[in-house]
């Protein structure tokens, strides 16, 4: 059985290559004037198959590749050639999202999200209620995605957790670790859950984070006029450029993949205000000291 290693995952890793064959596919369709049914229809597939390769959540062979290329218009030589060896590379790594206790317990979202994390070069991470997952300490963790138990089976909040614990070990093992900027909604560092201690921990594991200098964090105020609405994330897999963003927009417990410009044009330009409308990282950092000390049972829990 071929090996599903936390630390080997974080390199070369096929999104990258998964993503370059799907946006070409799409913006061929797209450029022919052609429906998702037609192209189902002239290569006698099922029309769930080209939904889920555009989507991504299901890779291309190259034999399936090359005649739908073809019936697309996309002929050139070097262009076919590159979106093969393409193809080919997408396939080269089961990593440990694929292993089979995982099987119809991840949406197709995080898969692809998951991916994205691990080759990100960069990241943009929003928190309007809760820290990132890749930071989030064991017990945070459980407790937060137990309180969704009505929506959730067990086995569905089981996979959640330990997929976050996962993906700490993959980004702790990374060589060459993600500039990562987490702007946090001031109220984030009030949310208890009931556990004011959980919440210190987490804060501490915060901080560790922030001394190992990977991870720039910012507080956006209370008094800022962003409605702060929902948990997302945008990912640089290369240059800090659109070509090479795509956007994790997570809201309780369903989420989606948006790598349209529209979409990401809009979180980047939301990004941006509420990024350089918030506490720079110094007050920040005091702001994250003084609750973590107070929840931690050494002083008095402030109130903003």
């Amino acid at each position: 059985m071929e090996a599903l290693d936390v630390m080997a995952a974080s390199e070369n890793t096929p999104a990258v290559a998964r993503r370059t064959v799907r946006l070409a596919i799409k913006d061929a369709r797209t450029a022919k004037g052609l429906t998702q049914t037609q192209v189902a229809e002239a290569m006698e597939w099922s029309l769930s198959k080209v939904m889920r390769i555009e989507s991504g959540e299901v890779t291309i062979s190259q034999n399936d590749l090359r005649p739908l290329l073809a019936y697309l218009g996309v002929r050139e030589k070097s262009r076919v050639d590159d979106l093969v060896q393409a193809a080919k590379a997408s396939k080269q790594r089961r990593q440990w999202w694929d292993q089979p206790k995982f099987a119809g317990l991840l949406t197709p979202a995080m898969k692809q999200w998951f991916s994205y994390e691990v080759e990100a070069t960069s990241m943009r991470i929003f928190c309007a209620v809760y820290f990132p997952g890749f930071l989030q300490t064991p017990d945070f963790a459980r407790s937060m995605v137990a309180f969704f138990n009505d929506e959730l089976t067990e086995a569905e909040i089981a996979a959640r957790i330990e997929t976050r614990a996962l993906r700490r070990q993959g980004l702790a093992a990374r060589k060459v670790k993600p500039n990562a900027q987490v702007l946090l909604d001031q109220s984030v560092l009030l949310r208890t859950m009931g556990q004011p201690e959980m919440l210190g921990r987490q804060l501490s594991d915060l901080l560790s984070a922030i001394e190992e200098g990977w991870v720039t964090a910012r507080v956006m105020p209370f008094t800022h006029p962003s409605p702060g609405i929902g948990n997302w994330e945008i990912f640089y897999l290369g240059a800090e450029d659109l070509e090479h963003a795509v956007l994790y927009r997570e809201n309780s417990t369903k989420d989606e993949i948006i790598d349209d410009e529209a979409g990401l044009l809009r979180h980047l330009s939301q990004w941006d205000k509420m990024w350089h409308g918030s506490f720079d990282e110094v007050a920040s950092r005091k702001m994250i000291e003084t609750h973590m000390t107070a929840h931690l049972g050494n002083g008095n829990a402030p109130q903003g």
